[in-house]
């Protein structure tokens, strides 16, 4: 019984340690350097090409305006910052990302289509952003919350650095859980995205994201999340059958 027990000790005291480890190396992007170059296209791929349409209700749900100031928190390669800045001509982007080779993509992708005036992409922290309170009219995130290690304080910091009314849209990947299909969507969240991203891309990463957005929580639960920490839940929108979910937010106005 001890030996067993000890045995237990061990093992989630292991489990712990690689779980911290693997949040201290998402946190500096390390991860996401070594899929940089296939990432777009494999987005395509394992989400069978409607995740751009994710993308265009995540802008949409921002209400921008010209003047508007957005940032783009975990912009990666800059699918996201480059849409908003095409649909709202008028509108300012900056993008925020811990990966230096998913930057070095994106900021390509702006130099080919001629955004360099109005998005421009630094390498940050979700956690510790280094903006003035009220600075942006909007913020944003697609498929990154989940990877943040303090998802709590980068919401906060969302919260921080928007100004009073401004919206925070968050995109994020999810465990389909009800419905006719959500067994089918189970099995290509499980099976078919590590498999096929493993394959196509040559790396493993794509093994995590299947067990990152197992690990998430349940939309309900997420909103509570971003209550907690101090941001104004205004809408909770599942997409494609609950593979993924839109969230979107003002800052709670302390009176």
């Amino acid at each position: 019984m001890n030996g067993r027990t000890h045995q237990d000790v061990e093992r989630r005291g292991r489990q712990r340690r690689e779980g911290d480890a693997e949040a201290a190396r998402l946190g500096s992007g390390a991860m996401f350097d070594g899929i940089a170059e296939s990432y777009d296209r494999l987005n395509r791929i394992i989400s069978l090409g409607v995740d751009q349409g994710w993308r265009r209700k995540t802008v949409d749900a921002m209400r921008l305006a010209p003047g508007h100031r957005v940032l783009d928190l975990a912009t990666g390669t800059a699918d996201l910052a480059l849409m908003i800045a095409d649909r709202h001509p008028g509108v300012e982007v900056v993008g925020v990302d811990p990966s230096h080779n998913m930057l070095a993509v994106g900021r390509e992708k702006v130099r080919r289509e001629q955004r360099e005036d109005r998005v421009r992409l630094d390498a940050g922290d979700a956690q510790a952003l280094p903006f003035a309170d009220d600075s942006f009219d909007a913020c944003c995130i697609a498929f990154g919350i989940r990877n943040v290690p303090d998802r709590s304080r980068a919401l906060r910091e969302m919260g921080r650095v928007v100004r009073p009314g401004g919206r925070i849209a968050i995109l994020e990947l999810s465990e389909p859980r009800n419905g006719i299909l959500g067994p089918l969507a189970r099995f290509h969240v499980h099976e078919v995205v590590p498999r096929l991203g493993a394959r196509l891309s040559g790396a493993q990463e794509y093994r995590y994201l299947q067990e990152s957005i197992a690990a998430c929580p349940s939309p309900d639960d997420f909103a509570d999340v971003m209550r907690d920490a101090g941001l104004a839940v205004q809408d909770v929108l599942p997409l494609t059958f609950g593979v993924c979910c839109l969230y979107v937010a003002t800052p709670e106005v302390v009176s």
